[in-house]
């Protein structure tokens, strides 16, 4: 099926890139740059070593310094242990099978620890994430040869918009308490969905809501299985702690991102060490590593007897491990066949320890920011799939702008949504923003359809206040600044925090300093960010408030929201070039973050250029919510 060889090309070109974006990294990178990209822990020391499957090792490390550097080693990764007195030749390659806080578990591809691991100066290097990839080709080419057979291939040709989705006009409609006119809409989509349903959810509708609901009502009406994926572990992790609090059973695959003992309890190996069994396994595994020590002892020249011997003990470990294997798989079949809800990361739901579970339904959450590769591990599991997320929101990250071009960055959601608008049910109401905040985005990416909910309507920081503010930068000088790759604007980040020192005088009468409002500062460019940050240490007026101001990247507040959002547009120039702000999925998400308070600064001389900005400008005007810089410049 050309769809599928077309996808496999795609993604070729995105392994490739990917690829070589990480050798550049990495090449020629001391352990400390390394370190400092997230792609290292060093130094560590080794905390616990046990035997595990398939005559491997598993060993417990822990990183000893630099305990606030962000990481990106993460359950699943393909990592090395090496040490720093050799690195090149002393280096043994593994398998991350936990990761919390400052410790990690890795399962070396050898029966012991090597010699230079006594040494110390060990650290854990992060290797390519061949795996994930090959995950997604492997996807890609069983859906190709299912899709042209009878029975399993209904649901590809669904999904690749070769057949409409069928909806079962007998399925009795639930009415659920606490549910919205069209959260309960969605529910009902879902429940007669033969194969398909999509729910979109623009930015504070109760999208994780209305997916808790659908899936404890399918769970309760079948007792089958429920596969439920996302594409990060954060996301994975908020629905996980959902279900489980509405009551289902709920096996987390992977390891959490937020560590917390409600999450970890979740996991199989939380559920495993609370088996009454586990202390069976615990003995014979030490007693499995005492006869493979013991074997060990005997050195390379020895006679008949000591080879026998060294045999024996050999034998002997094994034979122990198989009886663990057997009993671990037991412990596992009973915590599957008692699990109603499996939740995973897309890629994580092809797990060793799930590879060959089938469900009724999958579900599949944020499928607007979901490779469509990646799409293709979870939904070959599953007889009838559910996507939720926001096509208007962002997209997946593609590293090859060749791929991205040629269709890698269009998701399975966004085919789906335009081939089958029968399937979609979009939430209609939001419980986020004051209306006019809400009011351009819902014109321009809803079709008009968003509402705000009583409670936000109107709600405002104090009486008489704006939450809407554009402030036009045009003819004050404020220009940008090529930055490398990047673009910096020093004069608007000045007046960002002028403009907010002014809002926190004009909020202090009408609020405790415990009570004070959240407030996010955001650009689309990281140079510009690292500028803000810089000058925010500087405002001393605001630093009684600095553990309520975040500043950072449009990405990085994907899902969140706060009171107060203030935008730095960055971008003034005479050509009126926007580079990526043309990305308006991007600054969607930026603009609907706020709950009582829009702030966007920018030039609108070179703004306007762009439909999107000048609808924007016009929409503001018409809130009177327009204002010049120059009326701030005044002291």
């Amino acid at each position: 099926m050309d769809y599928f060889k077309k996808l496999q090309e795609l993604l070729k070109i995105e392994l490739e890139e990917d690829k070589r974006s990480y050798q550049a990294l990495t090449e020629h990178a001391s352990v400390n740059d390394r370190r400092a990209d997230g792609l290292t822990w060093y130094p560590i020391a080794i905390r616990d070593t046990e035997m595990t499957r398939g005559d491997y090792i598993s060993v417990e490390v822990e990183r000893t310094t630099h305990k606030d550097l962000p990481h990106q080693l993460r359950f699943g990764a393909s990592a090395t242990l090496f040490s720093n007195h050799d690195p090149k030749s002393n280096r043994e390659e593994g398998t991350i099978t936990w990761q919390g806080g400052d410790r990690l578990r890795i399962t070396l591809r050898t029966d012991e620890l090597p010699e230079w691991a006594r040494d110390g100066k060990l650290g854990i290097d992060l290797l390519f994430d061949d795996n994930s990839y090959d995950e997604m080709a492997n996807a890609l080419k069983l859906a190709e040869s299912l899709s042209e057979k009878r029975e399993e291939g209904r649901l590809i040709q669904v999904l690749t918009g070769q057949q409409k989705p069928v909806f079962d006009k007998d399925v009795h409609p639930v009415t659920l308490p606490g549910l919205n006119s069209s959260q309960q809409e969605a529910v009902n989509r879902i429940l007669a969905a033969d194969d398909l349903a999509i729910v979109h959810g623009p930015p504070g509708t109760g999208k994780t809501t209305t997916l808790v609901q659908a899936i404890k009502t399918l769970a309760k009406n079948d007792n089958r299985k429920i596969l439920v994926v996302a594409p990060s572990n954060a996301a994975v992790d908020l629905l996980s702690d959902k279900l489980s609090s509405a009551g289902l059973n709920v096996l987390r695959v992977g390891n959490p991102a937020r560590v917390s003992e409600r999450l970890s309890a979740l996991t199989l190996d939380s559920k495993m060490a609370g088996h009454p069994q586990m202390k069976d396994i615990k003995r014979l595994k030490k007693q499995a590593s005492e006869f493979k020590n013991m074997a060990h002892k005997y050195k390379r020249n020895f006679g008949k007897a000591e080879r026998d011997q060294r045999k024996a003990l050999f034998d002997e470990a094994r034979n122990i491990m198989k009886q663990v294997e057997s009993t671990e798989q037991y412990i596992t079949d009973y915590l599957m066949n008692k699990a109603q809800v499996i939740t995973a990361t897309l890629v994580g739901a092809n797990h060793y320890t799930v590879k060959n579970l089938r469900y009724h339904t999958v579900v599949i959450d944020e499928a607007g920011q979901a490779l469509e590769p990646a799409c293709w591990i979870p939904v070959l599991k599953g007889r009838k799939v559910i996507l939720a997320g926001d096509h208007c929101q962002l997209s997946p990250t593609v590293k090859s702008e060749e791929a991205a071009r040629k269709g890698l960055s269009t998701t399975l959601l966004e085919k789906c949504v335009k081939a089958h608008p029968e399937a979609v049910v979009l939430l209609e109401e939001q419980y986020r923003m004051h209306t006019a905040i809400m009011g351009y985005s819902s014109a321009v990416f809803y079709e008009d359809k968003l509402r705000a909910h009583q409670s936000v309507a109107g709600h405002l920081l104090y009486q008489d206040d704006t939450p809407l503010n554009f402030v036009d930068t045009a003819g004050c000088g404020f220009e940008e600044v090529a930055e490398g790759t990047s673009t910096t604007n020093p004069e608007e980040a000045a007046f960002v925090f002028k403009h907010l020192a002014q809002l926190v005088s004009d909020l202090q009468p009408h609020y405790r300093e415990q009570d004070f409002p959240t407030i996010a500062v955001i650009s689309p460019y990281k140079q510009q960010i690292q500028l803000l940050r810089e000058q925010l240490t500087s405002h001393t007026e605001l630093q009684p408030y600095a553990d309520k101001i975040t500043v950072n990247t449009i990405d990085s507040f994907q899902g969140q929201e706060r009171d107060i959002v203030y935008i730095s547009m960055t971008r003034s120039n005479a050509d009126s070039k926007i580079g990526f702000l043309s990305d308006i999925r991007r600054m969607n998400v930026a603009m609907t973050r706020a709950r009582k308070k829009l702030v966007v600064i920018g030039d609108s001389g070179t703004l306007s250029q762009d439909a999107f900005y000048a609808g924007f400008i016009t929409y503001a005007e018409g809130h009177d919510a327009y204002k010049s810089a120059w009326e701030f410049m005044v002291d």
